[in-house]
């Protein structure tokens, strides 16, 4: 089984609303192989919801407390993406999966590369929340 980022599949999650739609992704769920997983709407942030980034380093840092995630108007919702990002890992094992496959550039889910929170869209390497903590528990992550 594969855990792959909800918008992928077309569900309406993204902090605008929207959606990420892949075809690829969507098929994995059409033949039963995925799990839909929502880091942010798990650890509790509604949709709608402001844009967020990681501010002051990557997702490594905020699990290791270096770094908070923040709005575009300066709400903190690190906490939120803590325990969204364990609800994922908490699915994954459940799951048994190996891999997952998620939205890239996000604060939760980006992997490689993710928005250095300026709100400006420069990236910066590193990965978000959610991708940090499945990597360091041995989960393989493609970004898309």
């Amino acid at each position: 089984m594969i855990l792959v980022s909800a918008c992928l599949c077309g569900t309406n999650c993204k902090y605008n609303g929207g959606n990420n739609l892949n075809r690829e992704v969507l098929g994995l769920l059409a033949e039963g192989k995925a799990i839909p997983v929502c880091p942010e709407q798990l650890g509790g942030l509604a949709t709608p919801r402001s844009a967020m980034e990681i501010s002051g380093g990557t997702g490594a840092d905020v699990l290791d407390g270096r770094a908070r995630v923040v709005s575009s108007s300066g709400t903190d919702t690190t906490e939120n993406f803590i325990r969204g990002a364990r609800e994922v890992l908490s699915i994954a094992k459940a799951a048994g999966a190996k891999e997952v496959i998620l939205k890239a550039k996000s604060p939760s889910c980006g992997c490689g590369l993710i928005y250095d929170g300026t709100f400006s869209g420069r990236l910066i390497e590193g990965n978000g929340v959610t991708a940090e903590l499945l990597i360091r528990n041995g989960i393989v992550v493609i970004t898309v």
